[in-house]
């Protein structure tokens, strides 16, 4: 069986992984948002003393949304859905594998219809539901 990745698309087409493809596609995924989540850390402490209404301020801002969308463009290139900051969906075809820095592994699940709250650990949803994405 073979796995295509990394697939460099565009951010506006997600795609279908099978459970295997997005758990090999899974470490340069956390890779990528751990570096990235990293790098904010010093603009993060700006942003908390920085003067309200300064030049620093808002170059600090700035820095730290171009970080921000840098990740989010990254991600989105990978084929992969971004429900929100550090946060990242895998289609399956049927739901998403839902994952959220700084969690360690791939390991939930929710339906289309649910959010992140809604969301269940894998190896129930592969206990009982037995779904297609998962066999492949």
């Amino acid at each position: 069986m073979d796995i295509e990745f990394p697939r460099i698309g565009s951010p506006q087409d997600p795609r279908v992984f099978s459970l295997t493809e997005a758990q090999a596609l899974f470490p340069l995924v956390r890779s990528i948002t751990q570096r990235a989540a990293e790098s904010l850390v010093p603009v993060q402490r700006q942003l908390k003393v920085l003067p309200r209404g300064s030049q620093e301020l808002a170059n600090a801002e700035q820095r730290y949304q171009a970080a921000v969308n840098a990740w989010l463009n990254k991600i989105r290139r990978l084929g992969l859905v971004v429900k929100g900051l550090w946060l990242v969906d895998f289609d399956t075809g049927d739901g998403y594998l839902c994952w959220k820095y700084p969690e360690l592994t791939l390991g939930h699940y929710h339906g289309y219809d649910e959010g992140f709250s809604g969301r269940k650990p894998l190896i129930e949803v592969l206990e009982s539901l037995d779904p297609d994405w998962a066999r492949y």
